[in-house]
């Protein structure tokens, strides 16, 4: 099959001029963080979810973390979470637009209810790294997801959420538009050819090469801050298939501002400057 190209002149960059209005007017957004010691990705979420123009963006923090998150922050606000019932509450509030789950995460019991707390909210939502090893593992997750999903796999995380397409299919455009039919969401398959595919039939391509290469882009948290840059779109009103396609196409463009180096830290400053460039 033949993906549409993600390319500066397939999309309307326009659609992501923000105009005036209150903080709320641009979406609020909530990322939901691991324990103590495990906030980073996370955090690095939530501030690339401010970079792209969300108006507010709230971290979702267990108690024991509170503190390591609160001495961290600045522009980021910040809600105790204990648990499941706080989340569904948080998430609740009609301002609430997106929420991203998965960064930093962890892999016990009482994350998968967490998961599916924000799966049950049925608005717009990222579901990444340990968020997607917790759907590998937990079959009744299944039936929440639906087209408001993005999930955002790498290799690894999609052979283990789709055991029976990355065994037996080897074009991975047709594997990720697969994928997304049985997820019945949006998959981001990520990798240096990126492919997006929505359940509808809906595929697009990025593709890594040439002057768009960013090898430096393999570093810890730089699929973080990708998922942090979809919510914040997703907390603007863009739609979820859409949101995915700018998102990877300005993430890598960051990458190849900055150069050789990068850590992801630096992705989410770049992305102002990416903004400047398109005249946003």
């Amino acid at each position: 099959m033949q993906p549409t190209a993600i390319t500066a002149d397939t999309l309307d960059f326009d659609q992501l001029a923000k105009g005036q209005g209150h903080k709320f007017d641009h979406g609020h957004a909530i990322v939901v963080t691991g324990g103590a010691g495990r906030t980073g990705a996370a955090r690095l979420s939530g501030r690339a979810a401010l970079r792209m123009g969300a108006g507010l963006v709230t971290l979702a923090v267990p108690p024991a973390a509170q503190m390591e998150v609160a001495m961290q922050i600045t522009a980021l606000m910040l809600s105790r979470v204990t648990g499941p019932e706080d989340l569904a509450e948080l998430a609740g509030d009609k301002r609430v637009l997106a929420l991203c789950i998965g960064p930093g995460l962890g892999l016990k019991p009482a994350h998968v209810a967490l998961v599916r707390a924000v799966l049950e909210c049925g608005k717009p939502c990222v579901l990444d790294a340990d968020a997607l090893t917790l759907i590998a593992q937990e079959p009744t997750l299944w039936e929440h997801l639906g087209p408001h999903c993005v999930l955002t796999p790498h290799g690894g995380e999609f052979a283990r959420l789709f055991k029976q397409i990355s065994e037996s299919d080897a074009d991975k455009a047709q594997a990720c538009l697969m994928a997304a039919q049985n997820a019945g969401a949006v998959v981001l398959y990520k990798g240096a050819t990126t492919l997006i595919a929505h359940p509808d039939g809906r595929v697009a391509a990025h593709h890594g090469t040439g002057d768009r290469a960013a090898p430096w882009l393999a570093t810890a948290g730089a699929g973080d801050v990708l998922s942090g840059m979809i919510t914040g779109l997703l907390a603007r009103g863009i739609a979820p298939f859409e949101a995915a396609q700018y998102a990877t196409w300005l993430h890598v463009e960051a990458a190849c501002q900055f150069g050789p180096g990068l850590i992801a830290e630096d992705l989410v400053e770049e992305i102002p400057r990416v903004f400047k460039a398109l005249d946003l």
